[in-house]
């Protein structure tokens, strides 16, 4: 898993690995929640082109970020999704609250609100 900084955007960009269960999602939950204390950054992005197997924490992670966020005026987007990891995002309910992107540079620039 990578997190990398975009300061520009306001948005920590999450990209796990190959799985994203539970094991994964609780690395990612204590690394994504720390960053965002630390840095003040208000809006995540998660990367999913690497993402081959999800199961319910992973929508777990992304909801709880997007909790995290959401409080203090922030997005998240979900972007480079394969079909398997789509529908999964679909079946979750959550495409109706999430920002989702095809590209990176798309889900920066929802994020922030620069459309």
């Amino acid at each position: 898993m990578e997190m990398t900084i975009m300061g520009k955007y306001q948005t920590l960009v999450i990209r796990p690995d190959s799985e994203l269960d539970q094991h994964a999602a609780e690395k990612i939950r204590v690394g994504a929640d720390k960053l965002l204390r630390k840095t003040g950054l208000k809006n995540v992005a998660f990367d999913m082109r690497r993402v081959r197997f999800m199961d319910s924490s992973g929508i777990g992670v992304i909801m709880g970020r997007y909790r995290t966020v959401c409080a203090i005026g922030g997005n998240v987007a979900v972007f480079g999704m394969s079909p398997y990891v789509e529908r999964l995002i679909s079946m979750s309910g959550i495409r109706e609250i999430v920002i989702i992107a095809e590209r990176l540079q798309d889900a920066l620039e929802e994020v922030a609100g620069i459309c």
